[in-house]
């Protein structure tokens, strides 16, 4: 691979043609070649409740059904009859291997591969999975970010079968592994992953939220669980670009690159029309995804060229995120087949849109009942308003958590940028809804709002029918008709913290009001009249959340402080606020995280945001200083040549002698751009995590940031021939 960066003037046409020969057309699935209706395949690779249903008992599967549906406690004696039946299904889907399949704390997966033979007395082998196998194992615990709950002497630690998010089958070219969702846990039992407390969350959620129900007069219901779509953003450029970026292959982003003449100026891209190569590489993306149960919905080109987008449909939250891990990874691992690379960085490419995970969250029961669904006559659904009167006191009262929610150094490029939600947390709720709210605030709630049908001018096209509200995509948490889109999710990162923490926050807030509701209740008021006068008030008290303007302009920021609206601007003061004593106080309220957990998250968000900055800037340094500085002196050497012989000669060259102090001046200003980035780097601000982690927010980012201004400028006036770097033209643009 490094020869491969020292390779120069390589033909483009390589790069555009060579997928033809290496592409897809030797990598077809058989689902291509068979045609097989999707219906058929779908799930085919997960062992379901009624892929169970199949292998166990009566008695079995009705225990496991209820620790499944309801949360109750799993039964250890029907853990060796699971496995053996999983095991079955699994050997005859051709699995030869199982792992347990866990979200550290990295925000990617990990997973230990067994297999399933033992030896025998004969000499041969047996394969054999028991339920020890299936219920626990021991990875290294101090190997993964702990945030000081492990020592690097202390390394049990344990990983334990989630039952509420099926197992599957993960397939490569000469094989199958079978993967079974876990939480991962240390020898002490606090909670080294991202499942763990978003299955406390979930819990927290629920007993709330029934409550809440109860009250409202609804008894039947025996669970409450968040719903979860989450839309994936993601760029591809072909392999060849990515081999010859090393800021790509390091950091995940360019970190030079000049604006080219073209970019998303043209509107074109967006919707567009999808090239074969990229259709071809989705296509067999989702065929994948299909067999893995992830109900993707929609595919399509993005606003930037080369982004593109797939958005899957409702599920529960914790399957939610156990698919969004799984997306991520078939993404990385097909695009490769097509001679692509896929990015999931947030702002891969300066100039152009970054790329987000919009998280469609909602409230649903277990008879189907979804909580933020309106009716027809959402100004009389008080069930309704009184759980949206919840997500609006929620988001108030912890805008600090949804913002640390989504903090990430690679976050911080594309929050606030003119394609993405600010920095600043707030609620659009549309016309109808914010108007409903204003009425009832004034005690004239059952006034509707109604927009009839849309017409377009001429009988041939129908009348269509028009939402009572428009879209506001500036806005980080938007009601969207049934659910709240979160938009500020990062596209590389993990959504399950965000998702715990709305979860947490949501349970809190149906808490607050549900106590609100029963003193009202006791103190002789009739219910309707009860709930009216909680759902006005909590109103009144965090209405400044709610904002259905322009969330990109100058005056919004303005009018935020004004209303006393938190504007975080980075991810390393973000996590400054995540173990406050508010913070502490309601995740252990709620059994979530306990003070030490929450504590070692900090300590795991500093830590990547030093080590992430860190690496960008010596990356930073590396490639100035090896790759482009040569080349920029070579081609200020041959300028000054060139000058010496025009000047023995009676052309004119005042304008060459123009351009060459121009440039020389550059030179010069990267050459000390170059040192004091080196200089900064060497430093690294202190002992603690936290010294070095300010150091990199204050002193490396503004020095990078200084040498990519002039290698950018030096770029538009070197000679193609010599940069060294695939430029943005070749990358965004080579479909």
């Amino acid at each position: 691979m490094l020869l491969m960066f020292n390779i120069q003037n390589i033909d483009v046409l390589t790069a555009a043609k060579s997928w033809r020969v290496n592409g897809f057309t030797n990598n077809t699935s058989s689902e291509f070649e068979n045609g097989k209706n999707i219906a058929e395949i779908f799930g085919i690779d997960v062992f379901t409740i009624d892929k169970m249903r199949e292998k166990l008992s009566k008695d079995v599967w009705k225990s496991l059904l209820a620790t499944v549906e309801i949360g109750q406690q799993l039964e250890p004696r029907i853990a060796d009859i699971v496995a053996l039946a999983m095991k079955e299904w699994a050997t005859e889907r051709g699995a030869t291997h199982y792992t347990h399949w866990f979200q550290p704390l990295t925000g990617n997966t990990a997973e230990k591969h067994e297999s399933f033979i033992t030896p025998n007395e004969n000499g041969k082998v047996i394969t054999e999975f028991s339920g020890k196998d299936l219920i626990q194992s021991e990875p290294d615990a101090s190997s993964f970010p702990s945030g000081g709950l492990r020592s690097t002497f202390e390394a049990r630690g344990y990983t334990a079968w989630d039952p509420t998010s099926p197992a599957f089958i993960m397939r490569h070219s000469n094989g199958a592994t079978l993967c079974i969702p876990t939480a991962f846990a240390s020898w002490t039992g606090e909670a080294l992953d991202n499942k763990t407390p978003l299955l406390r969350s979930t819990e927290a959620l629920n007993k709330e939220a029934k409550r809440a129900l109860n009250m409202l007069g609804d008894t039947k219901v025996k669970k409450v669980f968040s719903t979860v779509g989450a839309e994936q953003e993601y760029f591809l450029i072909d392999e060849e670009f990515f081999y010859r970026r090393p800021d790509l292959s390091m950091c995940g982003r360019t970190l030079f690159g000049a604006k080219p003449p073209r970019g998303q100026e043209l509107d074109d891209h967006y919707f567009g029309s999808i090239p074969d190569r990229v259709l071809s590489f989705m296509t067999d993306v989702e065929f994948q995804l299909y067999r893995l149960g992830v109900p993707v919905k929609t595919r399509h080109n993005e606003v930037a060229p080369g982004q593109y987008e797939f958005a899957p449909i409702f599920e529960h939250c914790n399957s939610a995120a156990d698919h969004q891990q799984v997306m991520m990874q078939v993404l990385q691992n097909t695009a490769r087949k097509y001679g692509l690379v896929c990015l999931l960085h947030e702002k891969p490419f300066e100039g152009v849109n970054g790329s987000g995970k919009h998280l469609n969250w909602s409230l649903s029961t277990d008879n189907g009942q979804n909580l933020l669904e309106p009716g027809g006559t959402p100004s009389s659904n008080i069930q309704f308003l009184y759980f949206c009167s919840a997500v609006i006191k929620a988001v108030d009262e912890h805008q600090d958590l949804l913002r640390i929610s989504i903090s990430s150094p690679s976050n911080d490029h594309r929050l606030g940028a003119n394609e993405a939600p600010p920095a600043i947390i707030s609620i659009f709720l549309g016309d109808e809804l914010y108007g409903i709210y204003n009425r009832l605030e004034s005690n004239n709630a059952d006034e509707n709002k109604s927009t009839g049908l849309l017409g377009l001018g001429t009988d041939i096209l129908p009348k269509i029918p028009r939402h009572t509200g428009d879209r506001n995509r500036t806005s980080p948490f938007a009601f969207t008709g049934n659910k709240f889109e979160f938009r500020a999710v990062g596209s590389s990162q993990s959504i399950s913290f965000p998702i715990t923490v709305l979860n947490t926050i949501v349970a809190d807030a149906i808490g607050k009001l549900n106590d609100e509701l029963e003193n009202k209740i006791s103190s002789g008021k009739q219910l309707d009249d009860a709930v009216r006068d909680v759902i006005k008030q909590s109103y009144q008290n965090h209405q400044r959340i709610i904002f259905n303007g322009d969330g990109y302009s100058e005056e919004w920021k303005i009018e935020a402080e004004r209303r006393g609206l938190l504007n975080i601007t980075n991810s390393l003061d973000a996590a400054m606020l995540l173990s406050s004593v508010k913070n502490q106080n309601l995740f252990e309220k709620y059994k979530v995280l306990s003070h030490r957990e929450l504590e070692a998250r900090f300590e795991v968000k500093i830590d990547k945001y030093f080590k992430v900055i860190n690496i960008e800037g010596e990356t930073t340094e590396w490639i100035a200083q090896t790759m482009l500085l040569p080349e920029v002196i070579s081609f200020l050497s041959e300028l000054s040549t060139a000058l010496v012989n025009t000047e023995k000669t009676t052309l004119q060259n005042s304008h060459l002698r123009i351009f060459l102090n121009e440039y020389s001046d550059l030179v010069d200003k990267f050459i000390l751009s170059i040192e004091e980035l080196r200089q900064v780097n060497n430093d690294l601000g202190g002992d603690s995590t936290l010294e070095k982690a300010k150091h990199m927010k204050d002193n490396v980012i503004p020095a990078m940031n200084k040498v990519r201004i002039i290698a950018d400028k030096l770029e538009r006036l070197t000679a193609d021939r010599k940069w060294a770097l695939p430029g943005y033209r070749e990358m965004l643009f080579v479909k």
